[in-house]
C-alpha cells in the first residue's frame, strides 16, 4: 500500500482527477444543469482550500500521505478538513506518518472489501500540537485487531484517546505533542 510516489505518477493522477472534474462540468452544462455546475465548482474551491491548509501544516510527510490516500488501493475512501492552518513546529512528521501508515494498512486489513467505508479526517494545529479526529464509518470485520493498535503506546508524543468502536463505526482521537 505505501507506494513511492514519484513526480510522473503523482501528476497523472492529478491530471486523471482533474479531467474527471472537467469532464463532470461539461455533462452538466450540456444537460443545461447550470445549479450542479455551480455546485461543482464551489466543490472543486473547498477541497482546494483544504489541500492548500493541509499542505501548509508543515508536515509534508504526512500531507503527502494524505493527498495520495484515495489513488492508493485501499478498501476505504478518506476525506479530511483542517480547521486550523498553524504550522506544525516540533511535530515528528517521520513519526506520525509512519503511524498513519500502519493505522491505514491494518484498517485496509480490517474492513469489508468493496463495502461504502469511509474515514474522515478533522485536523486541528496548534503551535505546540495538533489533534486529529479519525471517524471511521463502514463494515469492520476485525474490531480487537484494530483495539489492540490503537491501545498500544507508540512513543510519548502520539496519544489515543476516545476510543470507540464497533462493527459500523470507529471513532477516536490521536494528539501529537511537540517534541
Amino acid at each position: 500500500m505505501n507506494k513511492d510516489w514519484n513526480t510522473i505518477e503523482f501528476l497523472r493522477h492529478v491530471r486523471h482527477d482533474w479531467l474527471n472534474k472537467i469532464q463532470l462540468l461539461k455533462g452538466n452544462l450540456d444537460l443545461n444543469k447550470t445549479d450542479r455546475v455551480k455546485e461543482i465548482i464551489n466543490e472543486i474551491i473547498m477541497e482546494s482550500k483544504q489541500e492548500a491548509k493541509l499542505s501548509n501544516l508543515d508536515i509534508p510527510e504526512f500531507a503527502t500521505k494524505i493527498l495520495v490516500s484515495n489513488w492508493e488501493n485501499y478498501y476505504f475512501q478518506v476525506e479530511y478538513e483542517v480547521l486550523a492552518e498553524v504550522k506544525c513546529q516540533g511535530v515528528e512528521d517521520a513519526a506520525l506518518t509512519n503511524w498513519t501508515i500502519k493505522f491505514f494498512e491494518l484498517l485496509n486489513q480490517n474492513v469489508k472489501p468493496f463495502a461504502d467505508n469511509h474515514l474522515f479526517l478533522s485536523i486541528d494545529s496548534k503551535l505546540d500540537s495538533i489533534r486529529f479526529v479519525f471517524d471511521f464509518s463502514g463494515i469492520i470485520e476485525n474490531i480487537d485487531s484494530l483495539t489492540e493498535f490503537l491501545e498500544k503506546s507508540y512513543s510519548n508524543q502520539i496519544k489515543i484517546d476516545q476510543l470507540e468502536v464497533n462493527e459500523q463505526e470507529l471513532v477516536f482521537e490521536l494528539l501529537m505533542e511537540s517534541s
